[in-house]
């Protein structure tokens, strides 16, 4: 029997048809509905929808690697050389049956490949939007060159996502697509933010610090969930009845390894995923108290806007925490791991926004003060 390659290409043009007909729907409805608005509006409606269909693709590849559904279909980018299951329906049952519980089941293929479908039915509208707004680049200003930067990215997200397939769910491999995944929405936020006239706001100047914190800590927890050890310590805020347990770091963040290998025996040790548990708690906290001294920052300035970002970074927070906890106290539930995942994304769209409109309160002050410098007598 021959072996399954890796990467065959032949069902390439009929999952490119699937994501045109997915991305001509939206795109249908989306016309439809902003028949009467003005470009700039209509952008803005399709930049909203884009956005957050890739907030839903983040939250469906946690579900997919959380059902071990990354291998369902075990070559890329079809399933089996088929554009669905259905044309792999005889692999799936014989793979199925050789390894009843294995990575390859019927539930399991459609898992991955509706979330390759929607992958490329984002990537569809990203192009249609680059397209657009470059056209435009005269009236609609840098969103153009926003929608650029996400097209590129969103290509080099479909490469992070066909090594995720072939290099058999490395984990650094599948942590930097979680990573892409977000610095895709960044993009699109920071798209949204460039299509909108909203009011500037005054966030404090360690919004780029706290944002550094925030996409570390986004990191760490990927590297938690890659490497299967959210339930490396058992209760909180105790970590398997200590607070200080023993760890591993050299094999806990060996960065380029298959996974769960690593260790002098070939196999991560137990004290290796304790000690990425604990460094993704410990920097919690540190983001924690970054995001709220962040919000307080805003509460206080007693700006509508301002507050409505706090209440917005406080809420979100808080149920980071409680889902974070919830996985340890409850053995992981899909809810609440899900959850968590959204709480991660929700965090990097307030953020990458509060930046775009503190950038827009600098502009606006320094222009207010040149103007003011100019009028005063010399």
């Amino acid at each position: 029997m021959n072996p399954l390659p890796a990467v065959d290409l032949a069902p390439a043009l009929q999952l490119l048809g699937v994501a045109a007909l997915f991305c001509a729907l939206l795109l249908a409805v989306w016309s439809w509905r902003h028949r009467h608005a003005d470009a700039r509006q209509r952008w803005l409606a399709l930049s909203v929808l884009t956005a957050f269909l890739t907030a839903d693709l983040i939250v469906f590849g946690s579900f997919t690697r959380l059902t071990d559904s990354g291998l369902g279909c075990p070559d890329w980018p079809g399933c089996y050389g088929a554009a669905s299951p259905f044309g792999a329906a005889s692999q799936i049952a014989a793979a199925e049956q050789a390894q009843p519980s294995g990575p390859v089941t019927h539930a399991k293929a459609w898992i991955e490949m509706i979330h390759r479908y929607l992958a490329m039915t984002v990537g569809a509208l990203i192009l249609v939007q680059a397209i657009g707004l470059w056209r435009q680049r005269a009236r609609i200003g840098q969103a153009g060159a926003w929608s650029l930067v996400a097209l590129v990215w969103v290509l080099a997200q479909g490469a992070f996502g066909k090594y995720t397939v072939t290099l058999k769910l490395y984990p650094a491999v599948v942590t930097l697509h979680l990573l892409g995944g977000m610095g895709l929405l960044a993009l699109l936020v920071a798209q949204f933010e460039s299509l909108r006239a909203a009011p500037p706001v005054a966030g404090p100047r360690a919004l780029s610090i706290v944002a550094t914190l925030l996409g570390l800590q986004i990191a760490l927890g990927g590297w938690v969930s890659t490497n299967y050890a959210v339930l490396a310590c058992r209760g909180f805020p105790l970590c398997n009845g200590s607070w200080w347990p023993a760890m591993d770091f050299a094999d806990g963040f060996a960065l380029w390894r298959e996974l769960g290998r690593g260790g002098a025996e070939g196999y991560i040790a137990f004290p290796a995923l304790v000690a990425v548990h604990m460094t993704h708690r410990l920097m919690a906290v540190v983001v924690t108290l970054a995001l709220a001294a962040l919000a307080a920052s805003l509460w206080r300035s007693g700006e509508a806007e301002s507050r409505r970002y706090a209440l917005a970074l406080a809420g979100v927070l808080a149920a980071q925490w409680a889902s974070g906890v919830s996985n340890v106290l409850l053995d992981w539930p899909l809810a609440a791991a899900l959850v968590h995942s959204a709480g991660a994304a929700a965090l990097t769209a307030l953020v990458v926004s509060l930046w775009f409109r503190r950038r827009a309160f600098a502009r606006t002050a320094r222009a207010q003060a040149s103007a003011s410098l100019r009028r005063s007598p010399s």
